[in-house]
């Protein structure tokens, strides 16, 4: 890759974008031209390509055109012929008239160098990079931040699936890889009829039995096959092959080996309640996607794939305004951060994360709005102290028996004393144990009144069912307590929720990305639909700042002004 400046719009190009669209509204790819110029530039894609060979394809081009094909919702074939046949394309790439323009498979080789390179989200800092010069964003504002599932671009696979279809891909790669080594270790006309069509629920056995028995015949055949690839006279690269990996995991988190009374080794499938299961966050959930996980929401929101956390400035008007219409529009809501992550994150776990990234690019905001999943008493104080950052979200109340039920003492009945570690309940009674530990990670501490007063209290059905010994108290330490006080006893004003009622407006934003695909990954792992989702976002900013220089609110029912306007030599 030799980098160098795209050249200017072609005279050709800009004299008939010029007499076509003389008295309308310019199209997308012309405004973001004429706005931003060389949106990409190719040095900052460097590191991904060598210094030695045949020169490749601009790279900075091609990641404009990525953009452009996000926001027309595009497969790579069309994005290729669109830049080879649309004049606004040419003129937003500097390509003349007569540029053939590149195979679409140049598309697919870019997004794997850039992933490979770990330039996924240097697509978004340049894009951001670019709009802070200009005043369209900025640090120390007001952002918010929402999250939506992702579903992943595989089949969904009940356990009995998972099982066969995990077999009938390690049969597949070792058959490509070694067919004579195959042939030689296993019956091929059994395994054929077993494996030789891919394992779908409506080719089961109907009954119960059979299915079991099914399942039985998965699991030894993943043992047997996995017995002759680990065997001394097998080639040793077939252990490395990746689906002969996923196997191994896949019989490992399904399946237990025991002995019958006969005393002979019986494999059958995992009972969660007698043998376990994996947890969640490392149980592979497709043998073709090995980052995708099965998650719930609430009870009837089940998916497997992905999460995907996006953050955008919400600071209304502009101080000032370019002259002309763009004046009398609020200054468009930008996209400072998008965050990927497997379905089984909870939105908590990545609450410093997107603190930090923000950080990064110099765009932390002085208040962050999220909604109850994502903050904890230790974050907000955590927040402030790391980034400055007034984490603006409503605590989930106290989840003690007593809080739930609204009856007896809750923990905000009892007067604590941190200098003399001592802590008085509403009879007067002082405890008698004060003792700093870590639960699961996050410091705590546990308060123990004596069982010789608790026992005779008066109130005691008030304040705990314990049996034996007093009532216990578990509290944060002392700033992370008094930060969870205030922030629950300003939540509850008015004044309050005025000012948190800015956050409902991100949901508007998941809905436009919702628009443009992003609730089904377009590709499979992790990587590659970060990927998307990042150039997604930029697709959404690119469309905001459209209507923004055009002087009108964004139609949030079209997906982008290229539909409306877009110029095509086949036409």
């Amino acid at each position: 890759m030799q980098p160098s400046p795209w050249p200017e719009p072609d005279p050709q190009v800009v004299a008939v974008i010029k007499a076509i669209y003389r008295r309308k509204e310019l199209p997308l790819a012309v405004q973001i031209r004429d706005m931003l110029g060389e949106v990409f530039p190719d040095e900052g894609f460097a590191s991904a390509f060598g210094v030695r060979g045949r020169p490749g394809y601009s790279p900075g081009r091609l990641a404009l055109v990525s953009v452009l094909q996000m926001a027309e919702k595009l497969t790579d074939r069309q994005a290729a012929a669109t830049a080879a046949e649309n004049l606004s394309w040419k003129y937003a790439l500097g390509l003349p008239l007569e540029d053939p323009g590149f195979d679409f498979s140049v598309l697919s080789e870019f997004r794997a160098r850039v992933i490979d390179g770990g330039l996924e989200q240097h697509l978004l800092d340049v894009l951001l990079a670019g709009l802070a010069e200009k005043g369209l964003v900025k640090a120390r504002g007001k952002q918010r931040t929402d999250s939506t599932h992702v579903v992943s671009a595989v089949r969904d696979l009940n356990r009995l699936e998972l099982a066969g279809e995990s077999v009938r891909a390690a049969v597949e790669a070792i058959v490509a890889a070694a067919p004579g080594w195959f042939a030689a270790a296993f019956e091929v006309p059994g395994w054929s009829l077993r494996y030789g069509q891919r394992i779908d629920s409506w080719r089961l056995p109907a009954s119960q039995a059979k299915r079991d028995q099914l399942a039985a015949d998965y699991g030894r055949d993943g043992h047997a096959l996995l017995n002759a690839v680990y065997a001394g006279a097998a080639p040793v690269w077939l252990r490395d092959l990746p689906a002969v990996q996923v196997l191994r995991v896949v019989v490992l988190q399904n399946y237990v080996t025991v002995v019958d009374k006969q005393g002979r080794a019986v494999i059958r499938m995992r009972d969660a309640e007698r043998d376990g299961v994996p947890p969640a966050p490392s149980r592979v959930t497709s043998p073709y996607d090995l980052d995708a996980r099965w998650a719930a929401k609430g009870d009837d929101l089940f998916w497997n794939g992905y999460k995907i956390h996006i953050s955008e400035s919400c600071d209304g008007p502009a101080a000032s305004a370019p002259e002309g219409p763009a004046r009398r529009l609020d200054r468009p809501n930008i996209i400072t951060n998008v965050l990927t992550t497997d379905a089984t994150v909870p939105d908590a776990a990545v609450t410093a994360t997107v603190h930090t990234m923000l950080a990064g690019r110099d765009l932390a905001p002085a208040e962050h709005f999220v909604d109850s999943g994502y903050p904890s008493a230790e974050l907000l104080l955590s927040s402030r102290t790391g980034h400055g950052i007034d984490l603006v979200a409503p605590l989930l109340a106290d989840t003690s028996t007593q809080a739930k039920a609204g009856a007896g003492y809750d923990r905000a009945s009892f007067l604590l004393d941190f200098d003399a570690r001592t802590a008085t309940c509403p009879a007067g009674q002082v405890s008698t144990l004060w003792n700093p530990c870590v639960q699961r990670g996050v410091e705590a501490i546990v308060v123990t009144f004596p069982a010789s007063a608790c026992r005779p209290c008066p109130v005691r059905e008030l304040c705990t069912r314990r049996k034996k010994g007093g009532r216990q108290l578990t509290v944060p330490p002392r700033e992370v307590h008094e930060v969870q006080a205030k922030a629950r006893a300003e939540q509850t004003t008015k004044q309050w929720q005025e000012r948190y009622a800015v956050r409902a407006g991100v949901e508007g934003t998941i809905n436009q990305a919702l628009d443009l695909g992003i609730r089904r990954a377009r590709y499979r792992g992790i990587d590659k639909t970060r990927l998307q989702h990042i150039l997604t976002a930029c697709a959404i900013n690119l469309i905001r700042l459209d209507a923004y220089w055009n002087g009108h609110a964004l139609d949030r029912t079209r997906t982008s002004h290229i539909n409306r306007l877009g110029l095509s030599l086949a036409a």
